[in-house]
């Protein structure tokens, strides 16, 4: 059984593979009841493997039984329809009949559930969709105190198709009805929403059985804890190539839309890039390979045609497109090459104090996106593998030639983490040997796992940014560096709260026969340890809390360990045996923060930032939303302004791999400043404001 260090989160704040939009009242066919009488013998295969090897190796040790199943069933529903927009409560007490069956059936290696509660989940689509497109088309009159509920925890299941209908009639007058405020062209807001949920139909329809296989057994691992997942191959390579940060390809993002593959955009030094022919928003219209016939791709599954267009570097890959200013289509012959993934990679630069904030000071600064790992490359001794501690080294060592820096700081912000080697060797960066994180197994057996390498590559000032989406490999780092007094923890008013650890292990049976190839069943990550920082304190759930606090409006979303379902609870252990630095004190911290409270107090920006939050609890408070014109327009008056500095901070963008590391704002200057004060208070020459 094949493991690997993975810490993955996953999804911090999970986004769906799929969206859930589509209701439906048509009953399961007797034709579809006899096509999923049985499951293929390798998914067979793969379910009685997975009840297997959960309890064996899952740190709760919880048996599949009767309480799972039941979970199962919940944990399947939600992830489908966690809206409530789409089943009947009829298919909800259909559904029931198997509540605690379905561990008994996994054991015999029966998934039929599995497909055919989908196999229903597609057919209420098809059916509301049409319903959806007829509501889309109608007039309606917003001079009516009507009101629309947007919580769906207080929203129960539809009991008739009656019922759902006017759920639906109420979802698509708010829709029409905010473009209407938004001064939208009424013709083009109805095409918008006719293309919204026809992409959504068309993404559902390509779900083939081994989607499903992985959405019921993922539900099936997530009963147990939120990190636990199968993965099918098809999603362990993506997975793959993320933690290398390369694959081979063309350069070219994409994006799915209308049933057509659009270039979303094109990755610098590429061979996209190189060629020159391909632009953002051109479409692709078929694909072939050197030789052979070109395929088609219109409404194909956006994934298949990302592996059609991937492969071995060096070969060539024929791309048939439609451009975007409207030319004559083409075709376009590229080679595939090595494509680094530069935007999740480490970066470094030197930030001069007295032009960002008017204070001397040389402020070295290290984006972390991830703790990415090449577990192949590292294993197969391979020259140069992407590790994000050996990429720390670098720009530590290219700061030291470019004169020093005063202080470094580290910005974790967004880190979901990734390998606990890597987290483990990039704190030995920053401390002397001794222990990083203790781990504690199934048995409850805890052993320590330690900083081996002599000696610190950086000495110096120390800061640690983070926020609620810093999880796990990234709150070890954070836990190590506050436990020793190494430096101080900025940001949120804690991290995410990830405190397990999950392996990979093959779900392929070793076959008796080392002749005899086992088919490739995919991987499942399994919580198999919990972590303890170094003072015996987990950060499951809590997480690590800053020394320095500053507002946020991250700070105030519902993200954490402490707000998925099923996380296990925090606890504690005995301390490790450590020797901490005197470099934090709490009159350091107390002082640090009490400068930075004085400069947010004064600062417009902060001020905006501190309504902007405000106005967010007041709206997550306010569930129920106007579907009355008038209402809704004072509503958006009163708060426009404001709404727009909102959206910049409400969703994290897509990262730009050209973009500054530490662009000049507000926050990041409040980041400055404070590593300013850090490093004059271990000289002793910090003054507190008064």
């Amino acid at each position: 059984m094949k493991q690997a260090d993975i810490m993955a989160l996953g999804r911090i704040s999970r986004v769906r593979r799929f969206l859930a939009i589509g209701l439906g009242i048509l009953g399961l066919s007797t034709i579809c009841a006899q096509q999923l009488s049985s499951a293929d013998p390798p998914d067979q295969d793969t379910a009685r493997l997975l009840v297997k090897m959960i309890p064996q190796y899952h740190l709760s040790r919880s048996p599949i039984d009767d309480t799972i199943s039941s979970k199962l069933l919940d944990a399947y529903l939600k992830s489908l329809d966690p809206a409530k927009l789409y089943f009947l409560q009829e298919d909800i007490d259909f559904f029931n009949r198997s509540r605690t069956q379905l561990d008994d059936q996994l054991r015999d290696g029966n998934v039929q559930f599995g497909y055919e509660v989908f196999e229903r989940y597609k057919e209420r689509i098809n059916h509301q969709t049409e319903v959806a497109f007829k509501l889309i088309e109608q007039d309606f009159d917003f001079t009516k105190d009507e009101s629309i509920e947007t919580d769906s925890k207080k929203v129960t299941w539809a009991k008739t198709q009656e019922e759902l209908d006017e759920r639906w009639r109420k979802r698509i007058k708010y829709d029409l009805l905010q473009f209407k405020l938004d001064g939208e062209d009424m013709v083009k807001g109805r095409e918008r929403l006719h293309k919204r949920y026809r992409n959504n139909q068309l993404l559902i329809g390509q779900y083939d059985t081994l989607d499903q296989l992985e959405m019921y057994l993922t539900a099936l691992t997530t009963t147990l804890d939120p990190h636990s997942q199968y993965m099918s191959p098809n999603t362990w390579e993506d997975f793959e190539i993320q933690m290398k940060l390369s694959l081979d390809g063309i350069g070219a993002a994409l994006r799915s839309d209308d049933g057509y593959t659009i270039v979303a955009s094109i990755v610098p030094g590429g061979a996209a890039a190189e060629d020159g022919q391909l632009h953002v928003n051109d479409k692709l219209l078929a694909v072939g390979q050197e030789e052979g016939e070109l395929v088609d791709i219109y409404e194909m599954k956006l994934s298949e045609v990302v592996r059609m267009i991937r492969g071995n570097r060096g070969t060539k890959v024929r791309l048939q497109v439609k451009p975007a200013d409207g030319g004559e289509n083409k075709l376009i012959t590229l080679t595939r090459r090595k494509i680094e993934l530069k935007e999740s990679e480490v970066k470094g630069e030197i930030i001069n104090g007295q032009d960002r904030v008017g204070r001397a000071g040389r402020i070295g600064v290290i984006s972390v996106p991830s703790f990415y790992r090449d577990f192949a490359g590292a294993q197969d001794g391979t020259e140069g593998f992407k590790s994000a501690a050996v990429d720390v080294a670098k720009v530590l060592e290219d700061f030291r030639k470019q004169g020093g820096v005063d202080v470094v700081v580290m910005d974790l912000r967004n880190n979901g983490g990734g390998s606990l080697t890597e987290a483990i060797e990039m704190s030995g960066h920053f401390i002397d040997r001794g222990p990083v994180v203790q781990v504690k197994d199934p048995t409850g057996y805890v052993r320590a796992l330690d900083d081996e390498e002599p000696g610190a590559l950086y000495t110096g000032p120390l800061v640690v940014v983070c926020n609620r989406l810093a999880a796990s490999a990234s709150e070890i780092f954070a836990g190590v560096i506050q436990d020793y007094k190494r430096g101080i923890i900025v940001g949120d008013t804690t991290t995410h709260g990830k405190g397990t650890v999950q392996n990979l292990l093959d779900v392929s049976p070793r076959s008796p026969f080392r002749l005899i190839a086992s088919p490739d069943r995919g991987k499942l990550k399994l919580t198999i340890q919990q972590f303890y920082r170094v003072n015996g304190d987990s950060t499951q759930n809590r997480g690590v809390r800053s020394d320095v606090v500053l507002p946020s409006l991250i700070d105030h979303w519902d993200l954490g360990e402490s707000f998925l379902d099923n996380a296990l609870p925090f606890d504690q252990i005995r301390p490790a045996r450590y020797s901490a630095n005197s470099g934090v004190t709490p009159k350091i911290v107390a002082d640090l923060q009490h400068n930075s409270e004085a400069r947010v107090a004064k600062n417009e920006d902060f001020m905006k930032t501190e309504q902007t939050i405000k106005r967010f609890l007041e709206r997550k408070a306010k569930t129920v939303v106007s579907l009355n014109e008038e209402q809704r327009r004072k509503e958006r008056e009163a708060d426009e302004a404001a709404s727009k500095e909102d959206k910049k901070t409400e969703e994290p963008e897509t990262p730009d791999p050209n973009a500054p590391i530490f662009p000049k704002d507000y926050y990041n200057d409040e980041i400055v400043n404070v590593a300013i004060d850090y490093v004059a208070a271990l000289k002793g020459t910090l003054t507190v404001q008064n």
